[in-house]
């Protein structure tokens, strides 16, 4: 049952809205200790290069700093702009942080087919793109980021 583009317009932007806040809230809730590891959606794969595709085919350092960073937008929260420390707890924390990101922006690029269900066929595939493209680009800063932190951490093991 789709709605006429302009209520659906309508019902998309409320939705993205309340979809963003609510995701990124309910990542923000999630214990540090959730995010102490990779799961299956957050690790590495041997293709990224540790986070270097990323750069080698994006050039990622020169537009990731223009985007906007939302991970101190709930109290308690840490802004990934800078290292909160050069520490291993610091390293670990800002991590963590990359994988509670990730976790945000993926759940948001998942939830872009829902937008199929109200709206008209063309503005519909338009919400599903905008998903990808609004989100995508989040995610591979956080892969990117966490690949560099992953290497601090093992040098810092190694030079023990």
């Amino acid at each position: 049952m789709a709605l006429d583009p302009g209520p659906a317009l309508v019902a998309d932007i409320v939705a993205w809205t309340v979809l963003g806040l609510g995701t990124g809230y309910h990542h923000h809730r999630l214990p540090l200790e959730r995010l102490a590891d990779d799961t299956w959606l957050t690790t590495l794969r041997s293709w990224e290069r540790g986070g270097a595709i990323y750069q080698d085919r994006f050039r990622i350092k020169a537009w990731k700093d223009r985007l906007p960073e939302a991970g101190a937008f709930f109290r308690g929260g840490l802004s990934k702009r800078a290292l909160p420390g050069r520490s291993r707890p610091a390293l670990e924390r800002f991590a963590a942080e990359t994988r509670r990101a990730e976790r945000v922006h993926w759940s948001l690029l998942l939830a872009g087919p829902a937008f199929l269900l109200w709206n008209p066929p063309d503005l519909g595939a338009v919400m599903v793109a905008y998903a990808v493209v609004a989100n995508a680009p989040f995610i591979a800063i956080q892969r990117y980021n966490r690949g560099r932190i992953q290497a601090i951490l093992r040098r810092k093991v190694l030079a023990r």
